[in-house]
């Protein structure tokens, strides 16, 4: 079947639910899988999070608004630590990062990965030990590596030929020997969207194993003095539930390990699984908690060492979203309900709310899928099915494509939706010049700003033009 121009979305002219989603019994009611470990709904039938009422925190700190709770991050890191005893874990900051989450990390025994200079601004600001993070990167530029490189960072994930030439001239340069890892390409097709999964051969990242690309890398590195081999780093993707991809990813990235050793007499130290660990932004999504995970991809790297006779390196992983997708969540407040009638008579009802895609663009980018609740009140009316959309000028700016909401849903109501802390304020963009909403950590009732909201005054501050 074609696909409509304009989009899947303008294709769906039905009013139907998607297979997955129920109407609720009750409309008001939280699914409490989807939402930080505190958030609960009081007999008013407003959200509370953190300790924090949502329309005390609206009413003082505006909406939208992203709220994360601080003791839900806080566990989330501490499971992943304790259950990946015998690895190193390292936070994706590409996730969500801010000088109080990169403190946050530290604090709770956690290394940090960066993909930036300016993560690694952040990082630094913070207080980070250089020592914990690695930085990756598929074109790393000259100024980024010798910041990096003057900075101290424990591992650079090197994603070229060229890059590992910049590396060892500036690194030559400087005196220093650079603590490499070497980010190859499993040919391993992950069960995800297609611009989230990393591990096949034709996207951008690292050297393939397959046409052994990646081998000459590690041989080069090896030889060049200017760098230390630290060892391997795969991923697979993003939102990933199944374990399967990691078997066969570990399987042949462990049998370049065994190649490596065999061939070059290099026993390297270190390898990287990355992450991608899924979480439930719907009911449709089951993901294994980590101490599941840790069980199964502990067995999965034993097995492959045994297989390959290669002692057992020191894994680390990379888990981003898994922390910090449900510790945060959006309140927005309703602006307009529009009943819109479609095809052989059918209805749809489009509530529009005053964030959108400006502050969440993985509906619009990757067809993600959302929940939302009415977060300010009590209603007694049915459930119908509505779709929550943004305020910007695109008909492809929708918040929650399908959810179930009370009939009554009105303007001056505050919707907040679970899930948004992965890839929602981290890409978030100023699109029809909207200021980003605030970052706002909730902790036994009390409110912290860790991100402010930018004003106008921020916009026109880049704007270098002056008045005729």
């Amino acid at each position: 079947m074609r696909a409509h121009e304009a989009g899947a979305l303008h294709a769906d002219i039905g009013h139907k639910a998607p297979p997955w989603l129920r109407a609720p019994r009750d409309p008001n009611d939280l699914v409490t899988s989807l939402w930080s470990m505190s958030a609960k709904k009081t007999a008013e039938g407003s959200l509370v999070v953190g300790g924090v009422d949502v329309r005390d925190l609206v009413a003082e700190h505006g909406s939208p608004a992203f709220v994360l709770d601080e003791d839900d991050f806080r566990a989330r890191a501490r499971a992943f630590k304790t259950a990946f005893k015998d690895f190193d874990v390292y936070y994706a900051g590409k996730a969500f990062l801010c000088t109080t989450v990169v403190r946050w990390v530290m604090e709770e025994g956690l290394n940090l990965d960066i993909c930036s200079g300016g993560e690694l601004a952040v990082a630094l600001r913070a207080g980070a030990d250089p020592k914990r993070l690695g930085f990756h990167g598929n074109n790393k530029s000259e100024s980024e590596l010798a910041r990096a490189l003057d900075a101290g960072v424990g591992r650079i994930i090197v994603d070229s030929q060229y890059e590992i030439s910049r590396l060892i001239e500036l690194a030559g340069e400087r005196n220093v020997v650079a603590p490499v890892m070497i980010r190859v390409t499993a040919g391993v097709e992950a069960h995800t969207h297609e611009y989230i999964a990393t591990a096949h051969e034709d996207q951008k990242f690292g050297f393939s194993i397959t046409s052994g690309a990646a081998f000459e890398a590690v041989a080069r590195v090896n030889e060049a003095p200017e760098l230390e081999l630290l060892g391997l780093h795969s991923h697979i993707g993003s939102q990933i539930f199944d374990s399967s991809g990691f078997e066969v990813a570990a399987k042949r990235v462990i049998a370049l390990h065994a190649r490596v050793s065999d061939e070059l007499g290099v026993d390297m130290p270190e390898l990287d699984l990355g992450g991608g660990f899924g979480i439930a932004y719907t009911t449709q999504d089951d993901p294994s908690d980590p101490a599941q995970l840790a069980t199964e991809m502990g067995k999965i790297v034993e097995h492959e060492c045994r297989a390959f006779e290669v002692d057992v390196p020191k894994v680390s992983i990379e888990p981003g979203r898994a922390i910090v997708g449900p510790a945060m969540c959006t309140v927005y407040t309703v602006g307009t309900v529009k009943e819109v009638e479609l095809d052989a008579g059918a209805m749809r009802t489009y509530v529009s709310v005053d964030g959108g895609m400006s502050d969440n663009i993985r509906a619009a980018l990757y067809d993600a899928d959302y929940s939302c609740t009415i977060a300010n009140r009590y209603s007694d009316t049915e459930p119908t099915l509505a779709r929550v959309v943004g305020k910007h000028c695109e008909a492809g700016d929708i918040v929650v494509k399908d959810e179930f909401l009370p009939a009554d849903v009105q303007p001056g109501d505050l919707i907040a939706v679970p899930g948004t802390g992965a890839y929602c304020r981290s890409m978030a963009s100023n699109y029809n010049h909207v200021p980003r909403p605030p970052v706002i950590a909730v902790k036994d009732g009390r409110t912290r700003v860790v991100v402010r909201r930018e004003t106008e005054d921020d916009l026109l501050r880049l704007d270098m033009g002056t008045a005729e």
